[in-house]
């Protein structure tokens, strides 16, 4: 996202189901809307819907944080001609929605969103009998302090919440009256610093695989195990290609992951928020990584 300032954000990748090399990676830009890409980072298009914080998406369907109505943006894509459709807005009663992921729980596309108050919204999307959406919030969720980071895991509906200042934290979906459980904290010492930023999950078999979080003040990742008693299982730190073509990672903000296999990564990508090309600030972009090279790095 080429120009100065902190634009670029959250990353969310789809796979397509019928050819993998026409997959797409939509970006969030915090003064534009949603940049979408194909997989060699040439960009494809842009949804000028005003600015977006974060993104995620199921199946075709991709749901945005957009300050400007201070709700969510709904997009759909197009399998076919790859097309990304903004489908409409839907006003989420609060201030500067922050945070946001999807998942399907129970066969509803649900999207959490997060607030810097402390709030977590849990909005279901069900359709009408004549195919049209229907978000409404179906649970509210309070922590303490700052929240962005989040992702659902589908297979064992469970709700990842990242508090920037404090550590991350699980709920159970399955159990409306569940309380929010802390999975580790900064001041445990495993490699959260402030702040808990962009997470995602590495899907393996049987609802195993891992949760990836950024520590954004300390140019790090922790991957943890997805399944309780989610132990961590290391840090990695992102550092420049081996010819020198790609810099280094500092400072993510958002990312994405996927297991899914791609053309010239077969385990999957972790695709990660990068704050500067070279300089903090600067063309700020997105890098793609090959899981092979995390797996391999911290023994998974």
């Amino acid at each position: 996202m080429t120009g100065e300032g902190d634009r670029a954000d959250d990353p969310a990748i789809w796979v397509n189901p019928a050819d993998a090399s026409k997959s797409l990676i939509l970006g969030t830009n915090k003064d534009e809307g949603v940049y979408v890409y194909n997989l060699d980072g040439s960009e494809r298009q842009r949804l000028m819907v005003g600015p977006s914080n974060n993104i995620d998406l199921r199946g075709t369907l991709a749901v945005a944080s957009n300050d400007s109505v201070n709700g969510l943006s709904w997009f759909d894509i197009d399998p076919v001609t790859l097309e990304v459709i903004h489908l409409f807005d839907t006003p989420t009663g609060k201030d500067e929605p922050y945070g946001i992921c999807a998942g399907m729980v129970g066969g509803v596309y649900h999207a959490a969103t997060t607030y810097k108050d402390g709030t977590v919204q849990l909005w279901a999307a069900a359709a009408h009998a004549d195919g049209e959406l229907a978000p409404e919030i179906v649970r509210t969720v309070k922590l303490g302090s700052k929240l962005e980071g989040c992702v659902i895991d589908d297979v064992n509906a469970r709700l990842f919440i990242g508090e920037e200042a404090v550590g991350v934290w699980s709920v159970d979906l399955a159990d409306t009256s569940s309380a929010p459980v802390a999975i580790d904290t900064i001041a445990a010492g495993n490699g959260l610093v402030e702040d808990v930023e962009g997470m995602s999950l590495w899907l393996g078999d049987d609802g195993a695989g891992y949760l990836v979080v950024s520590a954004q003040e300390a140019d790090r990742f922790v991957v943890y195990d997805r399944l309780p008693p989610h132990a961590p299982r290391g840090v990695i730190t992102i550092t420049e290609s081996l010819d020198g073509s790609v810099d280094t990672v500092t400072h993510t903000d958002g990312l994405d992951v996927t297991s899914a296999a791609l053309p010239g990564f077969p385990n999957g990508v972790l695709i990660v928020q990068d704050d500067a090309n070279p300089a903090s600030e600067v063309d700020q972009n997105f890098k793609v990584i090959d899981w092979t090279l995390i797996s391999a790095a911290l023994g998974l």
